[in-house]
């Protein structure tokens, strides 16, 4: 199988995020990549560099005003007397359509949705070249690759359009997405990772060329909280569009294969020829984050049952923190995939 990544993605090194009240060192660490990387050539996978398709891939999906926030922020930063050693906001708007400041600070709370994505010297290069894996993979499935994987990270599922949050800073799947549509090619995403793919629903909530879907723990206790509910269907040209599939806590693999069965007829429905699989290996009942209990061979399960669909498959990583089953769980989503693909 095809892969894809960049060794400039390692240079975003988070130390910290915010959680209950505490200052906790972050989870979403390089030593993901590594890891990753080994369980995806255990599997089959061989690596390859993206190139450099510039800003435009990235722009279809992102911003102006925030693309050159995080060019430029880090360095702004570093200019106010005091400041810590990482991008980290204490105040945020009320609303998208509230003014826009001039300040460093001011704009890191416009931009950052909480305190899980502090952006340090390198964390611009990291996520640009993320990206360009992604658009990377997006290519090989335009060029006749059937599937292929993208070891995005840091990862990107929880980025909208002008806002970073929960580790993520630019929307790898919705990027490769776009890549593909723009090419004439009906997509539709499946977000496996254990928290709702907010920042992806919230870049196509109002279209209707492109279908998200995503199997998450109810966010009613659960990270992001605010989006992810079942009545969530898209808006406008999207409205049907957008199928949310909040699962309790402590899920196992029976009931996460019965959801996924749900998706896949949505996808069905829809017509899609190409498939992004935003892939969290964080619904493992061992990952750190305690959300689901989908075992090793559930995974497996899940790789096997989407590879089923027949359609060409672009798997974006997402979610799966740092734990000994986590090489071992790629290993087998994409053995399972590889089992029918």
């Amino acid at each position: 199988m095809r892969a894809f990544l960049d060794p400039r993605q390692a240079r975003h090194e988070p130390r910290h995020f915010m959680a209950n009240g505490e200052r906790l060192p972050n989870p979403e660490v390089s030593q993901r990549i590594e890891i990753l990387r080994a369980g995806a050539e255990a599997a089959g996978c061989r690596f390859e560099a993206p190139s450099d398709a510039g800003l435009g891939p990235i722009a279809a999906v992102h911003g102006a005003d925030y693309i050159q926030f995080l060019r430029n922020i880090y360095t702004r930063w570093r200019r106010i007397d005091g400041a810590g050693d990482e991008v980290i906001p204490n105040i945020h708007p009320a609303t998208r359509t509230d003014g826009y400041p001039k300040s460093a600070v001011g704009q890191a709370g416009f931009h950052q949705a909480d305190t899980a994505c502090p952006i340090a010297e390198g964390t611009w290069e990291a996520a640009y070249w993320s990206a360009q894996s992604a658009i990377a993979g997006a290519d090989a499935l335009l060029e006749g690759t059937r599937t292929a994987y993208v070891l995005s990270r840091p990862p990107g599922h929880h980025a909208f359009a002008d806002l970073a949050g929960g580790f993520c800073f630019l929307n790898n799947s919705a990027i490769a997405a776009q890549r593909l549509t723009a090419a004439g090619r009906r997509v539709a995403i499946l977000d496996v990772d254990v928290h709702h793919g907010n920042g992806t629903q919230g870049i196509f909530y109002a279209r209707g060329d492109v279908l998200t879907v995503s199997i998450h723990a109810d966010p009613e206790r659960f990270y992001p909280f605010f989006w992810g509910y079942a009545q969530e269907r898209g808006q406008g040209p999207g409205l049907g569009q957008n199928l949310n599939l909040p699962l309790p806590r402590g899920t196992d693999d029976q009931a996460y294969l019965a959801s996924l069965e749900i998706a896949l007829e949505r996808v069905a429905a829809f017509g899609a020829d190409a498939l992004v699989v935003a892939l969290g290996l964080d619904i493992h009942i061992d990952d750190p984050f305690q959300g689901f209990a989908v075992t090793t061979e559930g995974l497996r399960a899940i790789g096997r049952r989407i590879a089923q669909t027949g359609l060409d498959c672009l798997m974006v990583q997402e979610g799966g923190y740092v734990s000994d089953a986590l090489g071992r769980n790629l290993t087998a989503f994409l053995l399972g995939h590889g089992d029918n693909a």
